[in-house]
């Protein structure tokens, strides 16, 4: 049987020095016409889709399906740009999970499932070199839906492409907040919470995750916990 991986970005995988916020304020000024100052937003498990809503909101224009496409386009073409002038990284355990199991292992798949837009995913995976470890037209994404449960459940029938059988028990959502927690839930899976990102362990436990852990751990500790033993 084989597990099934998704994995969040921002906090998770990685951290880009806010990179998203400037390139989204470079896109409202481009879309909207007049600077729009982003740093109240809680961007913490918030998706793209639903950020480009909010920040309509606040330049006075009625978010719809066309201009928010419109703001995630443009936004789309600063990122690369924006990523090269903040300091990120990619965070603690990360690469070496996953260089163990892809391509060593046939019985585990790492899928995204993420707030980012495919687009915006894989100019973010691509800059900090992990982007040969998934791909970006299965998984989850914010490119048409802007409720992470929702995207959660996108994620789940992509896969059905891949595996032939998916067990639930089988499945796992790796992310560092409760949106995270709760989109996983969401499609009984199992929740795999890293505070990582801008929340506490604490935080993370009061929702239930099925493990919630202070960062990725080395690689035998973790295939040894979601069942794949440490070969």
């Amino acid at each position: 049987m084989t597990t099934i991986l998704f994995w969040d970005i921002d906090g998770t995988l990685l951290t880009t020095g806010r990179a998203g916020i400037f390139a989204l304020e470079d896109a409202a000024r481009d879309i909207i016409g007049k600077e729009i100052d982003l740093s109240q937003l809680n961007t913490a498990g918030a998706t793209d889709r639903l950020l480009a809503d909010q920040i309509l909101e606040l330049g006075g224009i009625t978010p719809n399906d066309g201009k928010i496409d419109q703001l995630l386009q443009v936004y789309s073409e600063y990122l690369p740009q924006s990523l090269t002038r903040k300091q990120g990284a990619i965070l603690q355990g990360v690469k070496e999970i996953l260089s163990h199991l892809h391509p060593n292992r046939n019985d585990v798949i790492s899928l995204l499932l993420t707030g980012n837009t495919s687009v915006g995913a894989k100019a973010k995976l691509t800059h900090y070199g992990l982007d040969n470890y998934f791909n970006f037209t299965q998984g989850g994404f914010s490119d048409t839906v802007a409720d992470r449960k929702a995207i959660a459940r996108q994620a789940l029938t992509s896969a059905q492409e891949l595996v032939e059988e998916i067990n639930l028990e089988k499945v796992y959502v790796i992310g560092d907040t409760p949106h995270d927690i709760s989109c996983c839930q969401a499609i009984g899976a199992k929740s795999i919470a890293v505070a990582t990102g801008s929340y506490k362990l604490e935080e993370l436990q009061q929702h239930n995750p099925w493990w919630a852990i202070s960062s990725l751990p080395t690689p035998d500790v973790f295939t040894d916990k979601i069942g794949l033993g440490n070969s």
